[in-house]
């Protein structure tokens, strides 16, 4: 049996719990030109007959869901591809171009161009990461088959999986995560897959996929977007498993080859809490990691994946160490930035901070601050001290300029601290992380 939900995620809707013609709260997201009320009902309460969806290419290349599905790339940006249109170009000649996807998937004629590789750093690394970047018109189709087959496999999707889904997010993982830690699982499975993306077996995949959904034209056009060439520079090639980083299609697939083990995990009765391919399983006894680990190994291994040798351990969190997830790092009953982390917005304040920086000090915090908000708004949750740390930090840059304006060299230290103190940069606006922190923490008064 599947978790039953908790606070932090959204309930099921049982079966009966809506009149004839309403639609299911849980299905306010869905594109509402490819699912109506009806088909909504089905899906929610009695499924459909066989559990496949037999007819649905009609509903990708439908005018109204591609229109939809081109106002989400626009809202996402995003570069050009292979082809060097942009969303501008493409929206110049919206209906043309529109127009012309619909008749090309209508006809079966459609075939996508190959994928532009872009390599961008990993976070606290020297490494690089792939990451593919489709066609403008491309990524229009892939929404619109996401709009149409999401709805489909997200009905049954794990409770505890919260990557690349509808309205769930990080947030909600960590609050899961949190939350089994007061409880007593103190012990975590850390494990990690090693190239997860780049090594999904495409075949198994679409017998996934084929499990609900028996339309002959919608599976061929999955498997077109697996089998797309890929140009890295001058040099064209074709992956042979995987599905591409930066597809729009790509976070559905990959949950979808997951699930099994969302679902076999949560029947043998362990607590696991997936984004993506990120994941963690928390246990109350060391034993109960080690068995929880086994089951992940067996199933990985027969999955066609591998797990991640030097990452793969199983950690008592009240001890020195702890594990890092999404972000956050948890150790002994606390949790704060982890050490990838802390080092993307130092590499990104410093870019902001240079001490020959010629603009005003006003206008330098002013940049400072936009970046500090962001960083705070998600590691507001950090235990004081992590954040009073970024504070004198962040200070400790800002000093440094101003004592390069005054001719003299090196950081800024020792009498700087009483010619600039703390209550100067407050005065100057400078957002205080360890401020923000004991604000928000504070309970609200009527």
């Amino acid at each position: 049996m599947r978790p039953g939900p908790t606070e932090a995620e959204p309930a099921t809707v049982p079966a009966g719990a809506t009149q004839a013609g309403e639609t299911p709260a849980r299905w306010a997201w869905v594109e509402r030109a490819v699912w109506t009320d009806r088909m909504l009902t089905a899906l929610d309460q009695h499924g459909v007959k066989g559990g496949k969806w037999y007819s649905l290419v009609d509903k990708v290349h439908a005018p109204a869901n591609l229109r939809a599905a081109f106002a989400r790339v626009k809202a996402n940006r995003g570069s050009a591809g292979v082809d060097h249109v942009t969303v501008e170009r493409f929206e110049a000649r919206l209906d043309e171009n529109l127009d012309q996807l619909h008749v090309s998937l209508r006809d079966g004629t459609y075939r996508p161009q190959a994928i532009r590789r872009a390599w961008i750093p990993k976070p606290g690394s020297t490494e690089q990461r792939p990451l593919g970047i489709p066609t403008v018109r491309d990524r229009v189709v892939q929404t619109a088959l996401r709009s149409a087959l999401e709805p489909i496999f997200e009905r049954d999707f794990a409770e505890h999986s919260y990557g690349f889904r509808p309205e769930r997010g990080a947030k909600d993982a960590l609050r899961r995560v949190e939350r089994l830690l007061q409880q007593g699982y103190v012990y975590e499975v850390d494990a990690d897959f090693k190239s997860y993306f780049d090594t999904i077996p495409r075949d198994r995949l679409l017998e996934r996929v084929a499990t609900r959904v028996s339309d002959g034209r919608v599976l061929a056009l999955l498997r077109a977007y697996l089998e797309q060439g890929v140009m890295d520079g001058m040099e064209c090639w074709t992956p042979t498993r995987g599905t591409p980083q930066g597809a729009v299609i790509s976070p559905l697939l990959s949950n979808l080859y997951l699930d099994p083990l969302d679902a076999q995990m949560a029947e043998q009765g362990f607590e696991m809490t997936r984004y993506a391919d990120d994941f963690a399983v928390q246990c109350r006894s060391e034993a109960e990691a080690q068995v929880a680990l086994a089951e992940v190994e067996r199933w990985t291994a027969s999955a066609g994946l591998s797990l991640h040798p030097d990452k793969t351990r199983i950690v008592d969190t009240r001890e020195r160490g702890g594990f890092d997830f999404l972000g956050y790092h948890f150790e002994r009953g606390h949790r704060w930035p982890r050490a990838k982390s802390l080092g993307k917005l130092k590499e990104t304040i410093r870019a902001k901070t240079h001490r020959a920086n010629g603009h005003s000090l006003d206008a330098i915090i002013a940049d400072v601050n936009r970046t500090l908000r962001g960083w705070f708004e998600y590691f507001k949750h950090s235990c004081r001290t992590a954040l009073r740390d970024v504070d004198q930090w962040v200070r400790m840059r800002l000093r440094s300029i101003l004592r390069k304006r005054r001719g003299r060299r090196g950081r800024g230290r020792g009498p700087d601290h009483l010619r600039w103190p703390n209550a100067f940069f407050d005065a100057h606006g400078l957002l205080s992380l360890y401020a923000a922190r004991m604000a928000f923490c504070q309970p609200s008064r009527r």
